[in-house]
Formats: structure tokens, C-alpha cells, sequence
């Protein structure tokens, strides 16, 4: 449950920084972000989900 909780304020956390700087994120990447989050994706899935929403 820990590392549930850290992944959770660490989604919060890059969300909030990418707010602040003026980068909000797309809803398909807060969701990927949350699958990640729950444990669901490896941070590798994660990256490569992500890497190719922008390509």
C-alpha cells in the first residue's frame, strides 16, 4: 500500500508542477498516469503509452 501512496503523490506532484509551468497534461496521459499509479502498468508501460502520444 506504500508504494501505492507514493506513486499516487508523486502523479500529484507532476501534475501540479505541469499546471504551475503552464503544461497541463491531456486527459489520456492523467489516465495512463493513474493506471501507473494503481499499479496496473509498469513505469516502463507507462513511458512507452506516453512516448507515443506525443509521436
Amino acid at each position: 500500500m506504500l508504494d501505492k501512496e507514493k506513486r499516487l503523490r508523486a502523479v500529484k506532484i507532476a501534475n501540479a508542477i505541469n499546471s504551475i509551468e503552464g503544461v497541463p497534461l491531456p486527459d489520456k496521459v492523467k489516465q495512463i498516469s493513474e493506471r501507473w499509479a494503481n499499479g496496473e502498468i509498469t513505469s516502463e508501460q507507462m513511458k512507452k503509452e506516453v512516448i507515443a502520444i506525443y509521436k
